[in-house]
């Protein structure tokens, strides 16, 4: 595997999800695969859950690892050709990327969406100059568009907690302060769509992600109805993806506080369980009440994140 960005890159989704219980029982069992190899880590933005999982996930499989933020111990990048760098920039990424990939054997790299133009977000702007000119295989840590690394963590999570064979899996929206990016509930629904599950994605008119992400999956406007009979609940803000109105990309457009997730939500559910990426805004995302429930998987959902990284990071190191 030379890079990981979409589903398809893991391939068979049955033999993913093994190899994942194999780590999980023996999470050293690959030492060897990592020896006198290097993982550069590279973060153009925050990271709590996907920097401590990659750097253990890497040193499970007995790699060196390099984390560079971007923000704080580098010079300023520049990402845009042709421009005249007079400004606060000092370093070109065209010349950044090739350096990086001389101190190292794979690569990860995290950079968030502007949200203020769409069709250079959603042209992977960054990750591809990283896949192009690194020389290297490069991951996602979450991109403009994707978070793989979640997405199969979320899968690994629901094949351990699922009761049926086919389970209702549902992807709500929820309202939010800030505009955030819709990377998480792209590759969510990706993922989704590629698995085994009764799929369905529920949120206000005019926050219709993008079609190639939502695949098969049923579009419920009615909050209640695409709960009704639920397995699993995932919560999660998007800022407006600017499918149905270009203009309205990145910007929020409802702040509709009845799609919070609470415990007359929940109630409507098959005893479903509650899912979300983290960090979790408490008040506007969901209630206390049922975050803390025993419904609430969140923290085994974290911790299958070190699990997802270290299937991937396995099978670039065996491509080595």
């Amino acid at each position: 595997m030379k890079s990981f960005i979409n589903v398809e890159d893991i391939g068979p989704l049955e033999k993913a999800l093994a190899e994942a219980q194999e780590i999980k029982n023996d999470r050293f069992k690959y030492q060897h695969l990592g020896k006198n190899k290097t993982l550069m880590m590279i973060f153009f933005n925050n990271s709590l859950r996907t920097r401590l999982s990659t750097q253990k996930a890497a040193m499970n499989l007995g790699m060196n690892v390099i984390v560079l933020d971007v923000n704080a111990g580098a010079w300023k990048l520049e990402t845009e050709r042709g421009v005249i760098m007079d400004g606060d920039k000092s370093e070109h990424l065209l010349e950044a990327i090739p350096v990086m990939g001389c101190y190292c054997d794979l690569i990860g790299v995290r950079s968030f969406a502007g949200l203020t133009d769409r069709e250079y977000d959603y042209a992977e702007t960054v990750l591809n100059q990283f896949i192009k000119y690194s020389g290297k295989p490069v991951f996602a840590m979450e991109t403009a568009t994707v978070h793989p690394l979640q997405a199969f963590a979320d899968l690994i999570t629901i094949e351990e907690y699922k009761t049926v064979k086919r389970p209702k899996v549902v992807l709500t929206w929820a309202p939010h302060c800030r505009a955030l990016p819709q990377a998480v509930p792209n590759s969510f629904a990706q993922w989704m769509n590629a698995a085994d599950v009764d799929f369905v994605i529920t949120h206000p008119e005019g926050y219709e992600l993008d079609p190639k992400f939502v695949g098969n999956a049923r579009v419920e406007y009615d909050q209640r109805k695409a709960f009704e009979g639920a397995d699993f609940i995932y919560a999660k803000n998007w800022s407006n993806p600017g499918v149905t109105n270009p203009a309205d990309y990145g910007k929020i457009t409802s702040k509709d506080m009845s799609w919070t997730v609470d415990t007359e939500h929940m109630s409507w559910t098959n005893n479903g369980k509650f899912m979300h990426c983290l960090p979790v805004r408490r008040g506007l995302i969901v209630t206390d009440d049922v975050i803390e429930s025993p419904d609430s998987i969140v923290i085994p959902e974290a911790a299958n994140r070190e699990i997802s990284c270290s299937v991937v990071i396995k099978r670039m190191l065996e491509a080595l």
